[in-house]
């Protein structure tokens, strides 16, 4: 075997850009995406992406440069995740929801030479520029603009908008590829939910790789119908942009959704596969009878983003959704560990079956291994379910670094070859890793610690919650006691001292609630996950919980 290794057939550089290629010659007639009353076929996508890497290399843009996009799920937004990178640059989705002072920042630290923003974003986009500073360099600005939407503001007639650029495209352009599957093709910034965001950075070969994983761990078919109700700028849509297309398969676009929204477009254009953090099934559980549609069939539903409560995953369920879980992070660029089912499972009651589906599971095949290892030590724990350590990851899709951060680099991705998450979590027996929560979250109350995943998923079988959150409140005595955050199901009303005699009957006295604050909504970003570090804040300026209490 000597003289035997890579050569230049063998180690062409591998990108999800090529799906494209692929699918517009096998689907080039089908569907690919459809959006209110636009549908566009294969053949045609291929040749706007083709248009728009173009159009995008003639403004100047070069290899390596970042190109930002401000957009909903739309038909341009699903385009940039081809057309950028074919261009040979960075594609940077920044999430809607932020405020400018926050976008401004992200524009600046990645550089980015063009943006491009969605017509009802060009106000907040304005907001942002004003902010940059007048020594700063300010990228070009692109608006996409949208038939659809009859109250946004025209454009000027000189601004340049999305479907002038593409007029200018070449549609027999010979994309740019990249010279090694290692040159980075996406950053995203974190959703931010424990602190500031920090820019990861994925290459062509990662990404390559958590696609084929995702088709093949979620068993996806040949042109499956895909709603989507996760936000394509919330780690690229866990890579199903990608996916997608290689699937040969139709992207039914929403800007905007509720659950009336979701049970009519499964309904007309009889989606099959939709993903959605655990807000997205409550949704759909808790969505009221005039919402509801019947379905075609089962609808394929994957979550992860938060730690699904067991009596939603019934609920949903319960619904005729069939429910797959995982695990994964901006830094994964998708999923990295899911709840592989097992056929004896099935056997058990609904109940039992939603705990077990709630855990986060075993690894997907991209990755070499997961653990859960003792921070002191350096070892794992025990396979009992209730030793807690850190989660830790290794495998082809973990992210290439932090941009412009080597710190936090050298900090998450260290020398003893394991990528730190920063979730808290428990190996069971059976080898299926749970969280349990963030270690910023993880609450120590009297010398305990008690995870507050554990106790959400408690209060979410309590009939009158809707959403629930624990965070620490300081307390003079504890140290720390947990404090409640709810959302009420409409026309529910329970009192602080009910919700509190309800958990006393379920768990533990020293996990109970001390505290039960009821809000009309819980913070969240733009993917579901409630904000906790918002929530924390709130229980701190609460001061301490008072009088010791006995637990």
């Amino acid at each position: 075997m000597d003289g035997l290794g890579p050569n230049a057939a063998n180690s062409f550089p591998v990108t999800p850009l090529d799906f494209l290629d692929r699918t517009a010659t096998v689907y080039g007639d089908c569907p690919s995406l459809v959006y209110n009353r636009t549908v566009f076929t294969w053949s045609q996508t291929h040749r706007r992406c083709l248009r728009l890497a173009s159009a995008i290399s003639s403004l100047g843009i070069s290899p390596g440069d970042v190109v930002s996009v401000l957009a909903p799920n739309v038909p341009a937004m699903y385009e940039m995740h081809f057309g950028v990178p074919m261009s040979g640059a960075v594609l940077n989705a920044i999430n809607l929801r932020l405020d400018a002072r926050t976008i401004s920042i992200l524009l600046r630290h990645s550089a980015s030479k063009l943006v491009f923003v969605d017509v009802l974003s060009r106000p907040l986009l304005d907001d942002v520029l004003r902010l940059f500073p007048a020594s700063a360099e300010r990228p070009r600005v692109v608006t996409i603009e949208d038939p659809y939407e009859e109250e946004a503001p025209p454009p000027q007639s000189s601004a340049l908008t999305y479907e002038k650029l593409l007029e200018t495209g070449d549609p027999e352009f010979r994309w740019v590829r990249p010279r090694s599957e290692w040159d980075p093709m996406v950053l995203n910034y974190t959703s931010g939910t424990t602190s500031a965001p920090k820019g990861v950075v994925h290459c062509h070969r990662g990404l390559f790789f958590i696609i084929v994983d995702s088709l093949i761990d979620w068993s996806v078919p040949r042109r499956p119908t895909y709603l989507w109700t996760l936000a394509m700028f919330h780690a690229n849509g866990w890579s199903y942009p990608w996916g997608i297309a290689a699937a040969g398969g139709v992207n039914v676009c929403l800007r905007r959704f509720d659950a009336a929204a979701i049970y009519a477009a499964i309904e007309t254009h009889r989606v099959t596969h939709m993903c959605g953090a655990p807000v997205v099934l409550n949704m759909l559980a808790n969505a009221p009878d005039s919402a509801r549609r019947p379905l075609h069939g089962p609808v394929q539903v994957l979550t992860a983003g938060a730690p699904p409560p067991a009596a939603v995953l019934d609920r949903t369920e319960a619904l005729g959704f069939a429910v797959s879980h995982g695990y994964g992070l901006t830094e994964t660029a998708g999923l990295a560990v899911s709840c592989a089912w097992k056929g004896q499972w099935d056997r058990l009651p609904a109940s039992e079956r939603a705990r077990l589906k709630a855990r986060q599971g075993v690894r997907c095949l991209a990755m070499t291994a997961v653990d859960v290892i003792d921070g002191a030590t350096g070892e794992s724990v025990k396979r009992d379910g209730n030793t807690m350590g850190e989660i830790v990851l290794r495998g082809a899709c973990v992210m290439l670094g932090y941009l412009k951060d080597p710190e936090a680099t050298a900090k998450a991705v260290r020398a003893d070859g394991w990528f730190y998450t920063g979730d808290v979590g428990v190996m069971h027996a059976d080898g299926y890793i749970e969280i349990k929560d963030r270690s910023k979250d993880v609450i120590i109350s009297g010398g305990e610690n008690l995870s507050s995943v554990e106790v959400e998923s408690i209060l979410y079988g309590h009939p009158a919650v809707n959403e629930a959150a624990v965070v620490a409140r300081p307390d003079e005595y504890w140290g720390e006691t947990p404090c409640a955050f709810l959302s009420l199901k409409e026309g529910a009303a329970p009192t602080e001292s009910e919700v509190i005699a309800w958990c006393r009957e379920r768990m533990p006295r020293y996990m109970v609630p001390k505290t039960v604050v009821f809000r009309e909504e819980l913070p969240k970003t733009s993917t579901g996950k409630i904000q906790k570090y918002v929530l924390r804040e709130l229980a701190k300026k609460m001061g301490s919980a008072g009088r010791p209490s006995r637990m």
